[in-house]
């Protein structure tokens, strides 16, 4: 099932910079990975998914329906969106951090019930915080509130998933696993996952399509194996790189040319 159609879509800021997307799809339990370097508009196309932006021109389809047709309310429930990064107010325990997740299904002076908080608590059960759920948000690290923000999320209970850098702050154990429950949640609950990273290894490992990303532009889309080669990778990143075979695996490795190494 298709959750997410972009067709020619074109936002600019004020500064100049600009985006182009001509043609994107995103279907029920994949996972496509914005890869490209700081700059390259991966941030922008999210938030113009999200309605956060609003383009110049074109088309953001949301299962089959235009993205400005959507309720605030509406669109909750079909988006759930974590940022790169969130600046906590007030010191809410990290389980009412997640239980905000389940306010669009509330109405204004409606109070959670028992299931929203058994949805709550199955969020933080999926991304394994569960232990943390009395702590106070503002309190833990960055890396963990980056878990909490995905939980709530997940409590959205969302058809599209979309993540701006969701290892950002974490370490290499947390990195892997983070990616581990976001594509196996993708599979499970048949969610559209549209993520951005930095790092091509993690994209190779967890991608169903990679998006290619350079200078507000997407360069090439497909399955991993199509897109991410030496080549390309070194036309995005403006460096040049080898392609390693191991235990069945690909990775990207900088080459030992010039003065890079």
């Amino acid at each position: 099932m298709e959750v997410v159609r972009i067709s020619g879509l074109d936002f600019s800021y004020g500064d100049g910079f600009s985006i182009h997307a001509d043609s994107l799809r995103v279907y029920a339990g994949e996972v496509l990975t914005l890869l490209g370097p700081n700059g390259s508009g991966k941030t922008t196309l999210l938030k113009c998914i999200n309605s956060l932006l609003k383009p110049n021109s074109g088309e953001v389809l949301i299962c089959g329906k235009e993205i400005g047709s959507y309720s605030r309310g509406d669109l909750a429930k079909a988006v759930g969106y974590v940022p790169q990064s969130h600046a906590p107010s007030f010191p809410f325990t990290v389980f009412d951090i997640v239980l905000m997740g389940r306010v669009s299904y509330l109405s204004i002076f409606q109070q959670p019930s028992e299931a929203d908080r058994r949805k709550a608590e199955e969020a933080l059960t999926t991304v394994g915080i569960y232990a943390m759920r009395d702590r106070i948000y503002t309190n833990i690290s960055g890396g963990e509130r980056q878990l909490v923000l995905i939980a709530r999320a997940i409590a959205q209970e969302p058809r599209l998933l979309l993540l701006d850098e969701p290892t950002a702050h974490l370490d290499f154990r947390n990195q892997i696993e983070t990616l581990r429950t976001i594509k196996r949640l993708s599979r499970e609950r048949k969610v559209a996952v549209v993520m951005s990273l930095h790092d091509p290894n993690h994209a190779l490992l967890f991608s169903d399509r990679i998006a290619l990303m350079r200078g507000g532009k997407l360069l090439r889309e497909g399955p991993p194996d199509e897109v991410v080669d030496s080549k390309s990778i070194e036309e995005v990143y403006g460096i040049p790189v080898d392609m390693v075979e191991h235990s069945g695996m690909r990775y990207i490795l900088p080459a030992k040319k010039g003065e890079w190494l």
